[in-house]
């Protein structure tokens, strides 16, 4: 009796300390996010008024170029525009990201990628998963966030936004563009998560000690290799999220989107805004994983 017991306690003590760890995964991961999307979000704003360009009667961004566009925001709209849809990119953080960070690990643990050993597959597999299922939490704050950040002129505030997506298509207008966002999420989140690590381990092989400078470096190629992935995807989403709130959907789904988008652009249109892109998946990427490692440590816990 008294073994049993001593197993029986062994066990919640290690389930207790399980909970207690995703959960500081979660609260660390969402820290981080809501950090960090705080800085970035302007360059966001310049990425997605490239991407909308010319649909829906929106002004051709493109024409004018990176600088251009910039410049056209602030003059016409303010500075404080670069910030438009920020509510809605805290709510997207908070859910979204919370989960795709936070529950990486476990997921990692679970399908045994945590060995030393282990192939990236199953690391990328770790973080599709993950984003996968953050994606699905994050959908309707993406809408609401894409829509407010294509907004010329005076802008689009949270609420107005929500009412408009509700009376013109109803609940499922909050999960337009919820194919093309699932994968982004899983290529994004994936790649992210398997060539951090990766890049980690070989820059370590040089004697490089765990910490910023590490983190930092393999954060940076994380960036680079997240761009040239998830752009497509990237482009497709942006699309669909942003579709007239009143009136018939321009694109039936993540396909019909892509198909249109290469008839219409051409292949490279796909990596349309990439540049901007990359200038806010690179510091994004930095600044993400560094605090995500920064607070799992202070918390006591480790992130990856």
């Amino acid at each position: 009796i008294l073994t049993a017991a001593l197993k029986a306690f062994k066990l919640s003590r290690l389930t207790i300390y399980a909970k207690m760890g995703l959960i500081t995964g979660l609260v660390s991961a969402g820290g981080a996010a809501v950090i960090t999307v705080t800085f970035i979000h302007p360059v966001d704003t310049v990425k997605t008024r490239l991407q909308v360009a010319g649909s829906g009667g929106a002004r051709d961004y493109t024409k004018l170029g990176l600088f251009g566009t910039i410049s056209t925001i602030a003059k016409e709209e303010g500075v404080t525009a670069f910030w438009k849809g920020i509510p809605a990119a805290w709510l997207r953080e908070a859910s979204y990201t919370t989960l795709r960070l936070g529950l990486y690990k476990p997921i990692k643990q679970l399908i045994g990628a945590d060995k030393e050993d282990s192939s990236v597959f199953l690391k990328f597999t770790a973080g599709a998963s993950s984003g996968a299922l953050g994606s699905i939490a994050g959908n309707p704050f993406d809408v609401l966030k894409t829509k407010m950040m294509a907004a010329e002129g005076q802008g689009l505030g949270l609420v107005s936004v929500t009412k408009g997506v509700l009376q013109g298509q109803g609940i499922s207008g909050f999960y337009n563009g919820i194919d093309a966002n699932i994968l982004r999420a899983m290529m994004n989140n994936a790649t992210k998560m398997a060539s951090y690590e990766t890049a980690k381990d070989s820059v370590k092989s040089f004697g490089v000690e765990d910490g910023l400078l590490l983190q930092f470096s393999s954060a940076m190629v994380s960036g680079l290799c997240i761009t040239c992935t998830v752009a497509p995807f990237d482009m497709v989403r942006t699309r669909l999220m942003n579709q007239p709130m009143d009136g018939p959907r321009v694109y039936s789904g993540f396909a019909d989107c892509l198909v249109k988008l290469i008839k219409t652009n051409g292949p490279m249109s796909l990596w349309r805004g990439f540049l901007p892109m990359w200038a806010r998946v690179a510091p994004t990427t930095c600044m993400q994983l560094i605090l995500f490692e920064q607070i799992s440590r202070a918390l006591g816990s480790k992130a990856v």
